[in-house]
């Protein structure tokens, strides 16, 4: 038996996903998991340092990735949305690449998109889940949300003044969003060992989908006190056709996000070439 350091969120996503391995519905006694649940920027910064053999990690930060390849299976793409920038007042896109906005992490994809989106602004890293209160309360004037925020913006009295998915949308002729992506060691796993623990992760994911209500159950643990209909929703987001299998479009669109983080200067150079 193989032991497997397995990161990954506690978002009710990843919860969602990870259901029928967490239950023993669907196992592979080859593999023993050891689960480390970090938010998403930590499991970034962990996958730096090569610290797990599969993780959860922003598909912004394979772009800093050396020796990990793409699982296509366990992604989280936007499909016509995606992040939104919230504030308590309007503003144009040429406002907000001059004002200071709360980032959750400058690794995550959500922020490489909005850099692509408004150039180098301001901006000041916060953790996700406080964003809101922080823009609610004027600290900053305006947040970069992701996850549940995404939905509940306005039960803080705060508005959209940029969809970035849909702003994604236009710009890419209809790609998917990419946000989260899983990756695997080939430093610490032979490909067989990759290809098995796809298996298995696939498993976990239709198990999910295919017996949603008691997935759902085991995913309002990870719920940051959230109402089931919101979380309900958001897994019904981000828990989608290209979660089972990213395919070409999936891939597609992580290639079109370095490219044009690499035509604006953001990214030193241009890796789409090593996405395989």
């Amino acid at each position: 038996m193989v032991e497997l350091r397995l990161g990954h969120t506690p978002d009710a996503d990843d919860a969602f996903m990870f259901y029928g391995i967490a239950s023993g519905k669907v196992n592979n006694p080859a593999f023993e998991i050891k689960h480390v649940i970090e938010d998403i920027e930590t499991l970034n910064k962990r996958a730096l340092n090569h610290e797990l053999d599969v993780t959860a990690i922003s598909a912004h930060a394979y772009a800093y990735l050396r020796n990990y390849v793409i699982l296509p299976c366990g992604a989280s793409f936007g499909l016509n949305y995606g992040p939104v920038i919230i504030s308590k007042k309007r503003f144009t896109i040429s406002e907000l690449g001059h004002t200071k906005i709360a980032v959750p992490g400058r690794m995550t994809s959500a922020y490489l998109i909005s850099r692509i989106a408004l150039g180098n602004y301001p901006n000041v890293q916060m953790p996700f889940h406080t964003i809101p209160t922080i823009v609610k309360d004027g600290e900053v004037e305006a947040g970069l949300v992701i996850h549940e925020g995404q939905i509940t913006y306005e039960t803080f009295g705060l508005l959209k003044v940029l969809d970035l998915g849909s702003w994604w949308n236009v710009l890419t002729n209809g790609l998917a969003v990419p946000l989260g992506i899983n990756v695997a060691s080939s430093e610490t796993m032979s490909n067989f060992q990759i290809q098995e623990f796809e298996n298995l992760f696939r498993s976990s994911i239709l198990y999910g989908l295919n017996h949603f209500e008691d997935a759902l159950d085991y995913a309002m643990m990870y719920s940051r006190g959230q109402a089931r209909a919101v979380i309900s929703k958001f897994i019904g987001m981000y828990v989608n056709k290209l979660t089972v299998d990213m395919g070409t479009e999936g891939l597609t669109s992580i290639k079109k996000m370095f490219k044009l983080a690499s035509d604006k200067g953001i990214l030193k150079e241009n890796i789409s070439s090593l996405i395989i």
